[in-house]
């Protein structure tokens, strides 16, 4: 239970936010001093083989949750299954798309006497969990099971082909979902989200009438990243995703991701560790749900990375998550992996059509005069040299 909880620690996919009943702050304790507080406990009675107790309480990704509320539900929670007097450990994982906590500790109470945990799931669990969600206006758990059999499945937001569907619907669909659901900090960064289904929100050239006036529109993309058919002015889709709008959320999307970053550097630092090649890096982080966007200027040199994690739904530009998740060190550590020959691997481009829907790096080619971020981009697909073409 507590070696779990503390490797998860070691390799960044978690935090020890609190400890209750150890005398000092969690930042303060050793393991072996956590271990020794628990062991002091179940010392006391030799006779209860289990004598440890590991809860996890999940969340619904529409909870705004940070760590001070994680601690107060933690709280709460264990004091009304009747553990609100025993030490414990409070830990936030970031692996799962969810927020979620694990609390540690032992049913031994101080008097050496075994605390009654029979049940304790279906009767104790159950009623504190029913009123925690109703105290806090949590996303009840009944529905979160809804809830993730709808929001795990990134597939709904099929790309949407110019011809083959009612550009409005199919813009309409796709913006009010993304605007809605994705934790993105500007408008370069909702674009990298929508680029992922041939959709670009536009602000208008620098010095247009449009940028002046905070204008937007959105845009059909076809297979090679330029625009097609009829624009559609945000104020006239659902909810009004306007640029005023949209600025209103970057504050509170920079708040509610936070999380979420150390969730994706671990994923990103996981996959390079585990990967000898482009094809298993790639592979491994498209199981994870991510998408890495590689921004160029009109001088052809690359001068950004954001990465999109389309499981918990944030966006990240590279420099917000570290100085190592800038373009120029990511594209090093990238740079730097062995190839099949044993080679040093580099990054060149592959246009190649039926590679750019499953790609994980995605190549926005910039253009003489356009500014950075803006439509005038050819989206190609990362691959490397050195290694064997697809077949």
């Amino acid at each position: 239970m507590l070696v779990y909880n503390e490797r998860k620690v070691e390799r960044a996919e978690a935090s020890l936010l609190m400890a209750v009943g150890f005398g000092r702050d969690a930042g303060d304790l050793s393991f072996k001093s956590k271990l020794d507080r628990f062991q002091k406990l179940t010392g006391q009675n030799q006779r209860t083989q289990t004598n440890t107790l590991h809860i996890s309480l999940n969340f619904s990704r529409q909870d705004v949750l940070d760590d001070e509320l994680l601690c107060r539900l933690a709280s709460d929670y264990m004091q009304a299954i009747g553990f609100g007097q025993q030490p414990y450990l409070v830990y936030r994982h970031y692996d799962a798309a969810h927020p979620h906590i694990h609390v540690a500790t032992v049913n031994i109470a101080i008097s050496g006497e075994r605390i009654e945990t029979h049940n304790i799931g279906k009767n104790q669990s159950e009623k504190a969990r029913r009123e925690i969600e109703d105290r806090y206006h949590l996303i009840r758990a009944e529905d979160q099971q809804k809830e993730t059999d709808y929001m795990l499945r990134p597939a709904i937001l099929e790309k949407k082909v110019y011809g083959k569907q009612e550009t409005r619907a199919a813009i309409t669909a796709i913006v009010r979902e993304v605007t809605g659901t994705y934790r993105f900090t500007s408008l370069p960064e909702l674009n990298a989200v929508l680029r992922q289904f041939n959709v670009i929100a536009c602000d208008g050239q620098e010095g247009s009438l449009m940028r002046e006036n905070g204008g937007l529109t959105f845009h059909l993309l076809d297979d090679q990243g330029q625009k097609v058919g009829v624009p559609i002015k945000a104020s006239s889709i659902y909810g009004s995703p306007t640029l005023k709008n949209l600025e209103k959320k970057y504050g509170r999307n920079l708040e509610e991701r936070k999380p979420y970053g150390l969730r994706l550097k671990h994923l990103l630092d996981r996959a390079i560790k585990q990967s000898g090649d482009r094809e298993t890096l790639e592979r491994n982080l498209r199981e994870q749900g991510i998408r890495i966007l590689l921004r160029e200027n009109a001088q052809g040199g690359l001068q950004g990375v954001t990465f999109v994690d389309n499981a918990t739904r944030s966006v990240f530009n590279g420099s917000s998550l570290g100085k190592e998740y800038g373009v120029k060190s990511f594209m090093e550590r990238i740079e730097g992996m062995v190839n099949d020959n044993g080679n040093l691997a580099t990054i060149s481009i592959d246009s190649r059509k039926e590679d750019r829907d499953k790609a994980v790096f995605i190549f926005i080619k910039g253009q003489p005069g356009a500014d950075k971020d803006k439509e005038s981009r050819q989206v190609k697909s990362i691959k490397r040299k050195g290694m064997q073409p697809d077949k």
